[in-house]
């Protein structure tokens, strides 16, 4: 009865911490990690519904093994394979979303005969993990749509052994994920409005797509997370920050919305007068944020205003005339950019996402480079256009930042 108390309390205390989560992507990989330790599972995975024809499919979004992970170095993660799996009876999940059904296997090798759905065993071949229990739980509204289905991998006791997830753990998993459903569906509609702002810019300037952002925010945050590290930065506030973080270099370019059609969509080189102009897209972009609310306001303001400055003080906006708020220039009518740390962090960090990006991107001027090439202009700009801590950070975070771009390819779903 004891634990059955604790048990719950804990659950209490997750739906509370959840519904402090303002990302999708991140509120995503918390329900997976919370989910496996309401249940104690060893490993586990989480999947969105993408529809389609013929019903529909799961995409996987995020993947977490404890016994894999604790074969990696201190502050690492598990890099998983991106798969889909259409939703139809003969997988274990896609079972689990046909029928909207929870669903226990003891032993994934030894299933019922006469079971609709069986396992994939070339999974654990070519992951070198043996998985034996499964319980696949899915998420639905309260409409009764669903999201998506959490699989709950390997349930492990106090010894550390592996076996069966109990009735207990189907009655935890199953109040877990009507709640985790709930803010899921609220972090899903912000998403939604977000990209629509974004779809705004997208019809002035085709460069800002969803998934060109989508991956800008998740290159930036996968970067933080790596500096916050290095900086011994407290697990709590570095979660909060780059929750916020994450969805604030979003809005990088914005404020793009208000500079003429004919200078954005010119095929040619910019004259002097429409860089100029071209540059302001900072400050509109700042100025959407002008009356923040929120840490996410300030950190959206500050990436807006700030992605374009150089390490050397050679970017723009620059310094801002404190009345008129204009950019101040010295003598020689230059601009007067910030440098180094002048430059916030979440500025800093964008400039390196979005030029890589960039790179990595087709434009109707260009083809994208190679990655061995971008990398190689990436670590060339170290020290005059970014900071040179943070280009180490990219290189360091790259294993993740090439994920995200697997994650949110140009054609996909955004």
């Amino acid at each position: 009865m004891a634990d059955a108390i604790t048990n719950l309390e804990a659950l209490f205390r997750l739906d509370f911490e959840m519904n402090q989560i303002q990302d999708f992507d991140l509120l995503l990989e918390r329900i997976l990690l919370e989910a496996r330790k309401v249940v104690h599972a060893d490993a586990g995975s989480i999947y969105v519904k993408e529809d389609g024809a013929e019903g529909g499919r799961l995409a996987i979004k995020y993947a977490q093994n404890d016994t894999q992970q604790n074969k990696l170095p201190p502050g690492q993660k598990l890099i998983y394979s991106i798969f889909s799996i259409p939703i139809n009876e003969k997988s274990i999940s896609g079972y689990c979303a046909l029928t909207g059904k929870m669903v226990n296997v003891p032993d994934v090798y030894r299933i019922a005969r006469d079971a609709p759905y069986s396992y994939n065993a070339s999974y654990d071949m070519l992951s070198g993990y043996k998985t034996t229990s499964t319980l696949a739980i899915p998420l639905k509204t309260t409409e009764d749509k669903l999201l998506g289905v959490i699989q709950m991998i390997n349930a492990t006791d106090e010894a550390g052994n592996w076996g069966p997830f109990s009735k207990e753990d189907e009655f935890l998993i199953n109040h877990f994920a009507i709640n985790a459903a709930i803010v899921l569906q609220r972090a899903y509609m912000n998403r939604v409005m977000i990209l629509r702002m974004i779809k705004l810019s997208e019809l002035r300037d085709p460069k800002e797509t969803g998934p060109h952002v989508n991956r800008v925010a998740g290159y930036a945050a996968e970067m933080y997370d790596r500096w916050a590290y290095h900086h011994k930065v407290g697990d709590q506030e570095r979660e909060k920050f780059k929750d916020a973080f994450k969805i604030g270099a979003m809005f990088h370019d914005v404020g793009k919305v208000a500079i003429s059609d004919l200078i954005l969509k010119k095929p040619s080189r910019f004259t002097p007068e429409e860089y100029d102009i071209m540059q302001r897209h900072t400050l509109y972009g700042a100025d959407l944020f002008g009356d923040p609310q929120s840490s996410l306001d300030i950190i959206a303001r500050d990436v807006a205003l700030n992605h374009h400055e150089n390490w050397d003080g050679t970017g723009y906006p620059g310094w801002l005339d404190p009345v008129s708020k204009e950019p101040m220039r010295n003598h020689r009518g230059k601009l007067l950019g910030k440098k180094g740390e002048e430059i916030p962090l979440t500025g800093r960090i964008v400039a390196i996402a979005d030029v890589f990006d960039a790179l990595c991107s087709k434009r109707v001027y260009k083809d994208p480079w190679s990655r061995e090439a971008a990398l190689t202009e990436i670590r060339h700009l170290a020290g005059t256009k970014f900071d040179p801590e943070l280009v180490e950070i990219f290189f360091e975070s790259l294993p993740h930042i090439e994920h995200i771009q697997e994650l949110y390819p140009e054609s996909g779903i955004s």
